[in-house]
């Protein structure tokens, strides 16, 4: 049997396991601060072509390219290349421009993963009214962090799930890059 001084405790605890999933939902994506810090050692860089490009940690032959556009956006690629070696080379030359493409266009096409994350500010699994949205292209199947998973025919924990998925590969993708980025600045 419940006491009085039990029910209000009882209340409180089902009120915050009710809220707690809405609250996970709202925390800030672990991206936004490397995507901040990759922004701005773009910012030092001269010329308008803002790009970087690292060899990923422990793959022998994944790659990956950021273009980054001032202000605005940060397109990332990253994907496995069939011939490493002319990478690398480009990588030792710094011609991360051309690396940046050659992911986009000729890379393993399964492998490919692009992230455009609008506003260079690290993704959101739901925009602030108004705001324009990130998104993932995963070998071909585009996914909008738009907030709409009903849109997107996803349950919302699915929706979710995909967010936290592609935010933690975005964060190791921003690490790879910082480490070239830092090389340059």
């Amino acid at each position: 049997m419940l006491s009085i001084r039990t029910g209000p405790r009882a209340v409180l605890l089902a009120f915050a396991l009710i809220c707690l999933p809405f609250a996970a939902g709202a925390q800030d994506s672990k991206s936004a601060p490397l995507a901040k810090e990759l922004a701005s050692a773009l910012d030092r860089q001269t010329g308008d072509m803002k790009v970087v490009a690292a060899k990923m940690p422990g793959t022998p032959d994944q790659f990956a390219a950021a273009m980054y556009f001032p202000g605005s956006q940060l397109l990332v690629v990253t994907a496995r290349y069939s011939v490493p070696v002319l990478l690398t080379e480009r990588l030792t030359k710094k011609d991360y421009r051309e690396i940046y493409i050659d992911l986009n266009s000729a890379s393993v096409p399964d492998s490919k993963v692009m992230i455009s994350d609008l506003g260079a500010d690290g993704l959101k699994a739901k925009p602030a009214d108004n705001s324009p949205y990130d998104s993932v292209d995963r070998a071909g199947k585009v996914t909008a962090f738009d907030g709409d998973w009903k849109k997107a025919k996803l349950s919302e924990t699915d929706y979710m799930k995909a967010f936290a998925d592609t935010d933690e590969q975005y964060v190791k993708v921003l690490q790879a890059l910082l480490v070239e980025a830092k090389k340059t600045s």
